[in-house]
């Protein structure tokens, strides 16, 4: 073995331990029902604080994250398709405007945002609700969907559109029969990309929310402040579950073309 295969090793090695180091403290401190400080590894392991998540409302959380999620990014999607055409195509007074305009919530800290929207949502009476975290989450999952489906469209050669006009086919019809459809594994990432989003944010759930709306985030941040470090570290393995595989998805229908075109917005 030479040096070379001897420092590839220890490169995998080192790259394993950063990676899987803090998954395998989640993992231990979810089956540790006795573990107390010095002992390295705890006292007694078992699945009573798994029972435990399931008997509780770790479910109830797990459902109306998912179902927020989906409305977020179902509505993000028809408001930021047709837009992210019109900007990819035509030329829009003021367009680079308005694309930082949607940029503008992800360059503050998000907290003093989402404080200052959750001021005008309690005013409107839906803060607690679920119609409320809805929208705090719209508020970050426009960026990504905007900024997305512009690269998206931008990726796309106007030539196939122009061939389908010169052939008789009007605007709309060469946006339905044309453009969408090859725009489709594209408008796919960016759904996968608004879910996640949403099915992670933490910092709007919380302010708009509770007590009321609990998600898989919220729930998991009252364990770990009842310091029930077993069933936060369950939470985050469950939640890692959706993430993973919706990542792994998302690799396959995100394409260089898209990530290129965001320079050429």
């Amino acid at each position: 073995m030479n040096k070379a295969q001897i420092a590839r090793i220890i490169l995998i090695v080192f790259a394993a331990f950063i990676i899987f180091g803090p998954l395998s403290s989640l993992v231990i401190w979810s089956v540790a029902e006795k573990w107390y400080w010095p002992h390295l590894l705890p006292q007694q392991v078992g699945l009573f604080y798994w029972a435990k998540v399931f008997q509780g409302r770790m479910v109830q959380a797990l459902e109306v994250g998912v179902l927020i999620a989906v409305v977020v990014t179902a509505l993000s999607l028809i408001m930021t398709v047709p837009l992210g055409y019109v900007l990819a195509r035509f030329q829009v007074p003021f367009k680079a405007v308005v694309l930082l305009i949607f940029l503008l919530p992800q360059a503050f800290p998000q907290l003093p945002v989402f404080a200052n929207a959750m001021v005008y949502l309690y005013q409107a009476n839906m803060g607690g609700k679920v119609s409320g975290v809805i929208l705090i989450h719209m508020v970050g999952a426009l960026v990504y969907a905007v900024w997305t489906m512009t690269a998206v469209f931008k990726s796309i050669p106007a030539s196939l559109e122009e061939a389908a006009v010169n052939l008789g086919a009007s605007r709309v019809r060469t946006f339905w029969d044309v453009s969408l459809p090859l725009a489709l594994p594209g408008i796919i990432a960016s759904a996968l990309l608004i879910f996640l989003y949403s099915l992670d944010e933490f910092t709007g759930t919380l302010l708009v929310g509770s007590p009321f709306v609990l998600t898989l985030p919220v729930f998991m941040y009252n364990a770990s402040q009842g310091y029930e470090l077993p069933v936060a570290s369950i939470t985050a393995l469950i939640l890692m579950i959706p993430g993973i595989v919706l990542l792994l998805v998302l690799e396959r229908y995100l394409k260089a073309e898209y990530l290129s075109s965001f320079g050429r917005i």
